[in-house]
């Protein structure tokens, strides 16, 4: 179903899921492990019912089977008309491999919940872009109750199954909390792993960022990294006329200056407001938000809200 959002952008929203809903989790990337049997657990708490991919659990030598195998497994799944959400099994590497051939037919015939973050921007990015799809950057199928525990299931729980707007608040506790550039913006709220970002640049599946709110986090990547791949961004002009920018968490990012300090730096020749400090991203308590849905960061007030990303 096609619908318009506050700033009249029309897009498509997968409906609520319920419980009985069958979800499958694909490995468009790295293969699963253990720890999806957590996340099987978390899932039909949530009362849904879970199914696999064909090849998730396949390794060819460091990715979940071949390209062709996790394709098929992934247009399999959006295909299919009693499956209500794609949900990734790991990150790691390995889905801008194939997300060329994603079946837009079939994405745009029946829209489906997509969720999944890190390796699987490239996944929203295609999906926003080329479909108009809203899809969700929250916790792959690969669970950890250490990193991702009670507040990450509820904030998952209300992504996907209700359509009241989401609200998240500045944690002045994460090392992204630090940039700040105050002010007010609204848009559609596009991005994630700002790695995967970098590397879209020139693809098709890097979305148009003008009058968005762009998302960005990372893990396991030196401030001078953060510094190289903003820089990539601005030269390449996708952030020329963006409306503002939401910080996820900056994951293992120790260095000298910090991440935060090279990014208050970069960020700040863009002239819009910036609002860091939110719990999205590698790092502990990860929250689920809508990818393409209207945003509005505030900074002073220290929140993002966004709307529905469901019908």
């Amino acid at each position: 179903m096609i619908t318009s959002n506050s700033s009249t952008v029309l897009v498509r929203r997968a409906p609520a899921l319920v419980p009985g809903d069958v979800v499958r989790i694909v490995a468009t990337a790295h293969p699963g492990d253990a720890r999806l049997d957590r996340g099987q657990a978390v899932l039909e708490q949530l009362g849904l019912v879970v199914q696999y991919g064909e090849h998730v659990y396949a390794g060819t030598p460091y990715l979940a089977g071949t390209d062709s195998q996790r394709l098929a497994d992934l247009n399999a799944a959006f295909r299919d008309p009693a499956v209500r959400a794609v949900i990734g099994a790991r990150g790691g590497y390995g889905t801008q491999r194939i997300v060329d051939g994603l079946d837009l037919d079939a994405v745009r015939a029946d829209p489906k919940v997509f969720l999944g973050f890190s390796d699987l921007t490239a996944m929203h990015g295609r999906l926003w872009r080329d479909a108009r799809l809203i899809s969700f950057y929250g916790p792959v199928a690969a669970w950890a109750d250490d990193r991702t525990g009670p507040a990450s299931v509820a904030s998952l729980r209300d992504a996907l199954m209700s359509r009241d707007a989401i609200v998240l608040t500045r944690d002045p506790a994460e090392p992204s909390a630090a940039v700040r550039v105050d002010g007010v913006a609204s848009g559609p709220l596009l991005g994630g792993n700002l790695t995967m970002i970098a590397s879209d640049v020139g693809t098709g599946s890097l979305p148009d960022f003008d009058g968005a709110i762009l998302l960005f986090e990372d893990v396991n990547e030196a401030p001078y990294r953060y510094d190289r791949m903003l820089t990539q961004l601005i030269r390449s002009g996708a952030l020329d006329r963006l409306a503002g920018v939401a910080l996820g968490q900056f994951t293992n990012c120790a260095g000298t200056p910090s991440a935060a300090a090279v990014v208050s730096e970069r960020l700040g020749t863009l002239g819009v407001p910036v609002l860091g400090g939110l719990r999205i991203g590698h790092g502990p308590g990860q929250l689920t938000v809508p990818i393409g849905a209207h945003a509005t960061i505030d900074v002073e007030a220290g929140t993002l809200t966004v709307e529905a990303g469901v019908r």
